[in-house]
């Protein structure tokens, strides 16, 4: 959700991207690495970005990860909360969906030790990053033709994963594909999917894409 994380922070919201993991041990990287092409990425996106410190490959889903994961919500005083879509073949993106699931509800908690001021996040949100062969089927679909290139910028920065290793160069290619085949879904050049158990409310349809007269 590359293209969305850029549009919000171009208008202004206040985007904290928080990894869950270092995202180590990998193939060709190490924790220092890592850290620095997220830095990196967070820096082309424009947001700030925060770590959990949960082991890699081994995240579970406890009482203890989602307290960490609520009190980053409280300090944040997050108002949307997005999570990996929850189904997936990789346990670590099963066990942070439900780990941040619950945080949302731990988060709003009061006579607790958690950090910062109860609040309940009034949106939560799956982006699609399955290691499933899952063709989404979303509930809306975000226009980031504008914000693309800086997508495929920040993917880049991950050089350890996506540009040294030859297996996974061709990822990009095909996250493309799937920015173009969405984005003609909206009749725009590029799109992202998303998926929410929760309707969204609208006020009118002045940002609606597709509709004669409104922007996108």
């Amino acid at each position: 959700m590359g293209g969305t994380i850029a549009r919000l922070s171009e208008q202004g919201h206040d985007v904290l991207l928080v990894d869950m993991t270092d995202g180590e041990p990998t193939p060709h990287g190490d924790r220092e690495t890592r850290a620095r092409e997220a830095g990196r990425a967070a820096e082309i996106l424009g947001v700030r970005r925060e770590q959990l410190g949960l082991p890699n490959r081994e995240v579970v889903h406890d009482v203890e990860a989602r307290h960490r994961a609520a009190g980053v919500i409280r300090r944040h005083q997050a108002q949307v909360v997005f999570a990996p879509y929850f189904e997936d073949a990789h346990p670590d993106h099963l066990a942070c969906t439900r780990i941040v699931e619950d945080a949302r509800f731990d988060a709003k908690l009061t006579k607790t030790d958690l950090p910062g001021d109860p609040i309940y996040p009034t949106w939560f949100i799956y982006y699609y990053c399955t290691h499933l062969r899952h063709v989404p089927n979303p509930s809306f679909i975000m226009d980031i033709t504008a914000q693309a290139s800086r997508k495929w910028e920040s993917i880049l920065a991950y050089e350890s994963q996506f540009v040294v290793p030859e297996k996974n160069r061709g990822i990009i290619d095909w996250m493309k594909s799937s920015a173009t085949f969405f984005g003609s879904r909206i009749r725009t050049e590029a799109g992202e999917p998303f998926f929410t158990r929760e309707p969204l409310g609208l006020v009118d349809f002045n940002s609606v894409v597709g509709i004669d007269g409104a922007t996108s």
